[in-house]
């Protein structure tokens, strides 16, 4: 058994406007699956593919206070592709961002409800992702938090230290998974997690329970009858497990 990291799942305090930032951003399709939830996926797009993580934006009334622990990289090809890119967010309504970068070559924004994310310099590992590089997770243990995530997915693990790890599928297609260090600490839940799912056929109890032998937590936030199941990383990072499909 294995799941395979489909979406990130985004709060909002409007989902449909913040949505039309990200479609114009990512170039992507807008669809609803009714009030108070927005998807996000390319055009044409078969959903699930690894060539694609794609975002589900949710209503929530509670506001961001903290920086969020999970983050988009957006991909760009040139130096005048990145400033172009940037000026072209800047105008939709995205921020600069200062999360004590200092001098480096990436620009950090924020999207129109203040979540961060990276606008990246050209880097050759990126050019074949699309328009998301790579889901970022602030993490205290890169090396252990990857190891949970390899045995989790079953995508494959391309290189750890102990300050980032990075992960792809296993296709080899699609946006990348780091965790990055960073000594920061979680205080409440994420307002950007990972969604995961099953492979059709698969029994989504023994997929919960083959992910809490390895590490993952169960997770009460007052749902009620959903299809899905809360769980948590061995860091504390909310995760969703999706029906089979």
């Amino acid at each position: 058994m294995a799941t395979r990291l489909v979406q990130i799942n985004m709060k909002a305090r409007n989902d449909s406007t913040l949505g039309g930032f990200w479609a114009q951003a990512l170039g992507w399709a807008v669809s609803s699956e009714g009030p108070g939830v927005t998807n996000l996926e390319p055009e044409g797009f078969v959903y699930p593919d690894p060539v694609a993580v794609c975002v589900d934006l949710v209503v929530s009334p509670e506001p961001k206070t903290v920086k969020n622990r999970v983050h988009v990289d957006l991909a760009t090809t040139s130096a005048a592709q990145q400033a172009q890119l940037v000026t072209r967010l800047l105008d939709l309504g995205a921020t600069p961002a200062d999360i004590g970068q200092g001098d480096v070559p990436w620009t950090v924004l924020a999207d129109p409800e203040g979540n961060e994310f990276c606008v990246l310099e050209p880097r050759p590992r990126y050019q074949d992702t699309g328009p998301i590089a790579a889901v970022v997770v602030d993490c205290a243990n890169p090396r252990a938090l990857a190891s949970f995530w390899d045995r989790a997915t079953d995508w494959t693990l391309h290189e750890v230290t102990d300050d980032s790890a990075v992960l792809r599928s296993a296709q080899g297609v699609g946006p990348y998974l780091e965790f990055i260090r960073t000594p920061d600490v979680k205080t409440g839940w994420n307002r950007v997690h990972l969604d995961v799912r099953p492979y059709p056929g698969d029994d989504p109890q023994a997929e919960a329970a083959r992910l809490r032998a390895l590490g993952a937590t169960a997770v009460d936030l007052g749902q009620s009858d959903i299809p899905w199941t809360v769980l948590a990383d061995p860091e504390g990072n909310e995760f969703c497990l999706l029906a089979p499909g």
